[in-house]
């Protein structure tokens, strides 16, 4: 590949070009160019440095949090990643091909069900039901997993401190390599605006 053709190149015109779809504080993309944002912040910066609770906490909070904050944070999911019974009976009626999506989707309904939102919907608990979600979506897809292909129902409790530790630890059922975290962050990360 040349050197010409490794810059950025715009996409050609679509009929939906530069049509807005939503406003959000949330994100922004391609103001720039090649560029994401959340929350004012370009996320290239934090990509390969920092954790990805840290991003969660920016998205949810609306602000970076600071070290206290942080491990607060990190302590608060760990406490949401198992889950009750009723789901785990849930997700074991799900076949072996289920599309993934599906087994975390069909997994939130079924906890929506056994821990129902307030009908107040005040933010604090708002924000608790998004802090659930992150912790425990790993969780849901990670038993259906073990439990359709091999089935074992699998403990989902670790003592990992982060989401990507704690999804990789139940992957392959040991703590994960360091490595393999610090690329778990990255790619939550990128991904975080899409997924919380």
């Amino acid at each position: 590949m040349s050197t010409e053709n490794r810059g950025f190149k715009p996409k050609k015109s679509v009929a939906l070009s530069g049509t807005a779809a939503g406003n959000t504080a949330i994100c922004t993309v391609g103001i720039t160019g090649n560029d994401l944002h959340y929350r004012g912040y370009d996320i290239l910066e934090f990509a390969t440095e920092a954790e990805f609770e840290e991003i969660a906490y920016l998205i949810v909070h609306e602000k970076l949090p600071n070290k206290a904050e942080l491990a607060a944070y990190k302590k608060k999911l760990q406490g949401y990643r198992d889950l009750p019974s009723g789901v785990k009976t849930s997700l074991e009626q799900l076949p072996k091909s289920t599309h993934p999506m599906d087994v975390m989707r069909t997994g939130c309904s079924a906890l929506g069900c056994m821990e129902p939102e307030d009908e107040k919907h005040p933010k604090d608990a708002a924000r608790d039901i998004v802090d659930r979600m992150v912790s425990c979506f790993g969780s849901i897809l990670l038993y259906w997993y073990h439990y359709s292909h091999n089935g074992k129902r699998i403990e989902l409790v670790t003592d990992d401190d982060t989401v990507g530790g704690h999804f990789l630890h139940l992957l392959h059922g040991q703590k994960p390599k360091e490595s393999w975290v610090r690329a778990m962050h990255t790619s939550l990360i990128l991904y975080a605006e899409s997924s919380l």
